[in-house]
Formats: C-alpha cells, sequence, structure tokens
C-alpha cells in the first residue's frame, strides 16, 4: 500500500514521520497495580468521616472523566494497607469493565483492579484520550476467567504512536477535551430537562397543576376497567413480509426509545400490536422498557401490548401513565424469581385518576412537546459523541494534524 509523503508504516499503523511508536511503559515513570486490604469488607477498613476515597470499578463507570467522588471512604488503617493516588492521577480498571480511564479530582485508594499512571512521561490529558480510544480493543487482549482482567506485562507492552513534542500533545487533548466538554454539558441539559419533565408529569397527572380550561372533577377507576392487553397472538412466519418484530432489548432502558426493530421471523409465538398501542415490558418492569408504537407489528410475550378501551383512555395518556413511579411499582408486584413478570391480575387493580378525554389529549400533547424536546437533544449528544469518535481517529494517528 503507497503511503503518502510525510508518513511512514509502522506496527500501529500509518503515522507522520516524526511521530515515534512507543510501549505504554515509556509514558510514565510506572504504571503499578493497586492493593487491597485483607479482608476487604472488614467495618475497620472504612471510615465515612474520612476524606479519602475507596474507587470501585461502579465508581468510574458512572463517571465520565473526572472521578469526583466514591460510594466508600477508608480509614486510616485502610490507607496504610491499600494503594494511595492524590488527586490528579490518571488511573484505569483492569478487572470487569476493563480499559476505562478517569482522573481523580479526590484523593483516593486503588485495589488490585486498577492501575496508576505514576508521574506521566507525556501531556497527561493526551495520555486520557490515547486509553479511552484503547478501551474498545483491551476485551480481545485480556485474560478471561470469572470475569475479564488485564495484567500490567500486557499493559505496558501496549505500543502507541506518539506526537514528538509536548505541545502537539496538548493540542490535540485539547481539541478532545473541548469535545468532552460539550458531552458533558449535554448529559447535564439533558438530566436537567429529564427532572423537569418528571416533575411536570407528576404535577399534571395528579392534578396538583391544571391545563388553562379545564377545571372538571377526575373520575377515579382502575386500570383493568379502561385498558386490557391486546391478547392476539401469531407466528412471525405467518405475517406478511416486511413486518418489524420488537424484543425486549429494541427498547431503550427509561426513555420511550425505541432503539431498533428486525424483521419478523421465527416460529416462536408473539404478540401483535397496532400503531398507537402503548408497549410494556413485563419481563423485569424495574427496567421501565415502554413505547407508544409508531407502526403495526409484533413483539416478545415478554412484552404487553396494553390498549385503550370503552372509549374513556386514550393512548397517550395511557403511555404516561406507564412511566410513573406508582406504576412501576405496581408492576414490579411479580411472579418468578429468576425470570420475574408482572401480573395482570395485580396491575389490573392499579387506581387511576383520570380526567376527561380533551384533557388527556391536552396533557399528552404537552408532556410529548417535552420528549420531543429530550430526543432532540439526545440526538445531539449521539451525533456530537460519534464525531469526537472520528476526531480520534484523525488526530491520534495522525492523520489530521493541528497547527
Amino acid at each position: 500500500m503507497e503511503v503518502r509523503p510525510g508518513y511512514k508504516q509502522t506496527e500501529v499503523g500509518v503515522i507522520p514521520e516524526e511521530w515515534a511508536v512507543r510501549p505504554l511503559e515509556q509514558t510514565a515513570k510506572r504504571i503499578t497495580r493497586g492493593a487491597s486490604p485483607r479482608p476487604i469488607d472488614s467495618p475497620v477498613w472504612f471510615d465515612p468521616r474520612s476524606t479519602v476515597g475507596w474507587v470501585r470499578i461502579s465508581d468510574v463507570t458512572r463517571s465520565r472523566r473526572y472521578l469526583t467522588e466514591t460510594t466508600q471512604r477508608l480509614s486510616e488503617a485502610g490507607i496504610r494497607n491499600s494503594r494511595p493516588v492524590p488527586s490528579g492521577s490518571l488511573i484505569m480498571s483492569i478487572c470487569a469493565t476493563v480499559g476505562r480511564p478517569i482522573e481523580t479530582r479526590i484523593d483516593a485508594c486503588i485495589h488490585d483492579g486498577f492501575v496508576v499512571f505514576d508521574q506521566p512521561t507525556v501531556n497527561q490529558s493526551f495520555l486520557y484520550h490515547v486509553l479511552a480510544a484503547l478501551e474498545p480493543t483491551w476485551s480481545k487482549r485480556g485474560q478471561t476467567g470469572s470475569q475479564m482482567n488485564l495484567n500490567t506485562g500486557l499493559i505496558n507492552g501496549c505500543l502507541i504512536p506518539l506526537p514528538p513534542t509536548e505541545g502537539e500533545q496538548r493540542e490535540i487533548a485539547e481539541a478532545l477535551s473541548d469535545v468532552d466538554a460539550l458531552l458533558d454539558g449535554l448529559d447535564r441539559l439533558i438530566a436537567k430537562k429529564r427532572d423537569i419533565k418528571q416533575a411536570a408529569m407528576h404535577q399534571l397527572l395528579t392534578a396538583q397543576t391544571r391545563l388553562p380550561g379545564f377545571t372538571g372533577k377526575w373520575e377515579t377507576t382502575e386500570l383493568g376497567d379502561i385498558a386490557s392487553i391486546r391478547n392476539t397472538k401469531t407466528v412471525a412466519t405467518s405475517t406478511p413480509f416486511g413486518t418489524q418484530c420488537v424484543e425486549l432489548e429494541s427498547i431503550d432502558q427509561g426513555n420511550g426509545r425505541l432503539l431498533a426493530s428486525t424483521d419478523a421471523k421465527g416460529v416462536s409465538s408473539k404478540y401483535v400490536f397496532k400503531k398507537g398501542d402503548v408497549l410494556f415490558g413485563r419481563l423485569r418492569a424495574y427496567l421501565r422498557k415502554f413505547w407508544l408504537a409508531t407502526f403495526d407489528g409484533i413483539c416478545s410475550t415478554e412484552i404487553w401490548p396494553l390498549i385503550p378501551r370503552d372509549g374513556r383512555l386514550c393512548p397517550g395518556f395511557l403511555h404516561l401513565l406507564v412511566q410513573t413511579n406508582s406504576f412501576v411499582d405496581v408492576a414490579c408486584i411479580s411472579y418468578g424469581t429468576h425470570m420475574p413478570r408482572s401480573d395482570w391480575s395485580v396491575l389490573k387493580k392499579y387506581p387511576i385518576n383520570l380526567p376527561c378525554l380533551p384533557e388527556q389529549f391536552a396533557i399528552a400533547e404537552a408532556l410529548s412537546d417535552m420528549d420531543a424536546d429530550l430526543a432532540a437533544l439526545e440526538s445531539r449528544r449521539d451525533k456530537t459523541r460519534a464525531l469526537k469518535q472520528g476526531m480520534m481517529q484523525e488526530l491520534l494517528t495522525g492523520r489530521t494534524r493541528l497547527v
């Protein structure tokens, strides 16, 4: 393959001629593993009054780039018997969720499921982005037992392309950090909008706030009196060509978005649903999988197609009801231990305060506008993430240079 002028072919691909290929062990004074006090669950190791955090894998997976808090804190005895890392350190997970880098913003200690890059010899922010780009590849290199893990020898020997100057490393890191800041801002805005929507939904569905023009008394009823399950079943092979099938994994968790549907196939029994039906995941209802159908299709029997009955309920209002905490709590009263499923005989008795149809439509439309706003922000965030992935490919390999 021809290499364009100013570039060279290396073990890590084509990079600029003045760039070098270095193992990760040469990007820091040393890469060392954490240590765990034994036994780790002993109360003597923990003290909630301490300012030194105990970093767990769950703390890292909840954060984006900076670790600002931990769920547990270590006592003086715990600190002495583990691996302290000061605020500002770059650490990376090496078990379970492997390869997740994060920079600490608190004094903390790490266990042997992490490594720390002590005294980086390259720009630390640049190194963070290099590790973030490598994260998807570690699972192919790691060792599996009861869980995925990496050893320090594997990490030390991993080759990366390296710009020759700290200045170029810094420029690359700043460009990628700007996108990170944009993503953080979008995440915060989406979280805020979700909170606002939840508050508005609670106010409107409990009549604590009424939309202009509505003053009538609400009716008290039960779910089974105004809604039912569309109990029509079929098999995929008997449906028309092109029929779409929705499985549990097709529905996003907690936001009512359809991630993808597939062409109907197979011989297992499926529910038929129609446009306007409210699909609700009855298996592990606490996952909050719901969707207001925008087309006709079939779905897993682990999903209930809920439909209004007797002309007293509009689909949009039913879609709002299944999102409420109180509905999900009742849906979680289930049968089955390992595969808990909602029980319709319980759920149909769920009490509901029901406004007149015109007010139902008005409430559904008002909250649908909020959903559209959220969907637009989430789409923008997804596009920004994709943009960042492209930038990482270009900047961290030198295909695009920052002047």
